[in-house]
């Protein structure tokens, strides 16, 4: 810290006559918003690193020492441009945390803020005036143009957003017609991956002085965090975005397409981009990447499968989880009292110690459970071995890089997850803690809408589960597994038996008719016989127990 400081007071200027910003963890940017346009000398800002925030939940190190990297390099970026910067270091809300410096400095601005969090936790300086909102200007679409795409109906969809916001913008459309004839080659995304073309290597990036004193920060303050610390990996300056971005565009787009569905033990990430993280924080700009992408010389399935990710679907969470106040303002859905800690407790037999306010409304979020799913999540997702080559090698990829990729965690983490009837919020809060690109609006609807259908089909169709030829198919964890996908792996029958345990629940969903169709004409000793091992496989992840080969004879 004292580096940092150091640094920081020698670009100290004058901050008398200021006009004051409050900026985020999230929006570490001078392209949005008053400092893209106007003169940097006219401004200040304020950056808070917050410890209360940090031990809210058992972040991952990794996560905590990426946005504090980031942080700390965007003061010292915004500093050198002749913005004067105040930046705080604090032990309690944002709320308290500011106050002071709203009775010192006047109304402070702040750009709407992602997180329904902390708009929560600042809510009292927006009543009382002492912060005013302005728009948040990282967004692609308008709250206006998710509404009009749903046509006041619901359930909601993607897929009617998307249409609309592409006719909206001309995004990859030609005299109102979407390229190529169609808005998505979603069916040609699908290719597994063979081992050609190779595999590219993520970057390494430049340790600085800055992100050593982040990394001694995380391993005396936050020793007790889970996963592992790797700086070389850790993107924080304009440069390592800059280096990020152009490995993504030259090494990953071309095959992004055909291969966005893989999964392999030899590549953690294949062709995915790794930017969501600096895209979370707006290092790097949807605006821009999207822009870029469309213009850049790829097969149309590339950079129709990329956009879609970014202008569809990552745009349309953020709009979801805002109409519904994170779900809370759904009919029937519980609202935890504390924020949960995705299986912590049991695995490490310690009791999270928790910063928590005294604020009723920083709450532990929504906990949706339309299959009524309340398993405990297994300690296996803590990095406890099951003995299922796929689940283990994602886990073990999560708290070495707090990272994988979209699809090992909606097709393993989630899938696995749900199968086992895994409480849909406990596994949201291990995706929240674990992952460095997640948000409470990134989190909440991709695991609570997606991930496990907890919230039914309000914005998604069916339930994303499947059995062993799936995941045999798309990857090549099969390989690597005592469990012969073909014979006795454990995920086949747990998908039938999840059928069977919901099948009234799911009878109406159309999309699941051929599914349920197939569980039926299976025989009653085959049902039971799923039903047996669902039961024995449960209690022995629960128990934190690698599963055997043998425990699908006995």
């Amino acid at each position: 810290m004292n580096l940092f400081l150091e640094k920081l007071s020698r670009l100290k200027g004058d901050d008398r006559n200021r006009r004051w910003l409050f900026v985020p963890y999230d929006q570490l940017s001078d392209q949005l918003g008053p400092l893209a346009r106007e003169n940097p000398r006219a401004f200040g800002i304020i950056l808070i690193e917050n410890r209360w925030k940090a031990e809210r939940r058992p972040y991952h190190k990794q996560k905590l020492a990426f946005v504090l990297s980031n942080s700390r390099h965007f003061a010292l970026e915004q500093a050198g441009r002749g913005v004067a910067v105040r930046y705080l270091f604090c032990d309690s809300p944002y709320c308290e945390a500011l106050r002071p410096l709203c009775a010192e400095l006047g109304p402070l601005e702040m750009m709407q803020p992602a997180e329904r969090e902390l708009r929560v936790d600042l809510q009292p300086l927006l009543d009382s005036g002492a912060v005013k909102i302005i728009p948040h200007e990282g967004w692609l679409t308008t709250a206006e143009q998710f509404h009009a795409s749903q046509k006041n109906k619901m359930p909601w969809r993607m897929d009617a957003f998307y249409r609309h916001v592409r006719r909206a913008t001309g995004i990859l459309m030609n005299s109102g017609k979407p390229l190529g004839g169609k808005f998505s080659f979603d069916a040609e995304n699908r290719r597994p991956w063979k081992f050609e073309p190779a595999a590219p290597t993520p970057p390494s990036f430049a340790l600085t002085d800055i992100k050593a004193e982040v990394g001694e920060l995380i391993e005396k303050h936050y020793a007790h965090h889970p996963g592992r610390l790797d700086l070389s990996t850790l993107p924080a300056t304009l440069h390592d975005t800059e280096q990020l971005w152009d490995w993504a565009k030259r090494e990953c787009l071309p095959w992004f397409g055909p291969y966005e569905d893989a999964m392999s033990a030899a590549s953690r990430s294949l062709f995915h981009t790794r930017l969501s993280p600096l895209l979370n924080l707006h290092r790097l700009l949807p605006q821009r990447v999207v822009a870029e992408v469309e213009q850049l010389e790829l097969p149309l399935a590339s950079r129709e499968g990329f956009i879609r990710q970014i202008l569809g679907w990552r745009e349309y969470v953020h709009h979801v989880h805002d109409a519904t106040d994170g779900f809370r303002n759904l009919p029937s859905v519980e609202i935890r009292k504390a924020p949960g800690d995705g299986g912590y407790q049991r695995w490490t037999k310690k009791t999270w110690p928790a910063s928590l306010s005294d604020d009723a409304r920083l709450d532990g979020g929504a906990a949706p459970a339309v299959l009524g799913d309340q398993t405990p999540l297994p300690p296996a997702y803590w990095g406890e071995e099951s003995g299922l080559a796929c689940l283990d090698h994602v886990v073990n990829a999560v708290w070495e890089e707090s990272y994988s990729h979209h699809i090992t965690r909606l097709m393993v983490l989630a899938n696995l997850a749900t199968l086992l009837d895994v409480s849909p919020r406990e596994l949201t809060d291990w995706f929240w803690v674990a992952y460095s690109d997640a948000y409470d609006w990134v989190v909440e609807p991709n695991v609570l809408g997606m991930g496990t259908f907890a919230l039914g089909d309000f914005i998604t169709t069916k339930p994303y589960v499947s059995g062993a030829a799936y995941l045999n198919r798309m990857s090549d964890y099969c390989s690597h597994c005592a469990f012969d996908p073909k014979t006795i792996c454990p995920i086949t029958p747990l998908y039938w038996a999840f059928l069977a345990r919901h099948a009234e629940k799911l009878k109406t969903n159309q999309r699941m008719a051929l599914a349920l169709a197939t569980m039926r004409k299976r025989s009653a000793t085959q049902r039971r016989h799923d039903q047996k091992i669902f039961e024995k496989i449960r209690e022995t992840l629960i128990a934190g127990e690698k599963l055997t080969p043998a425990l699908m004879e006995a």
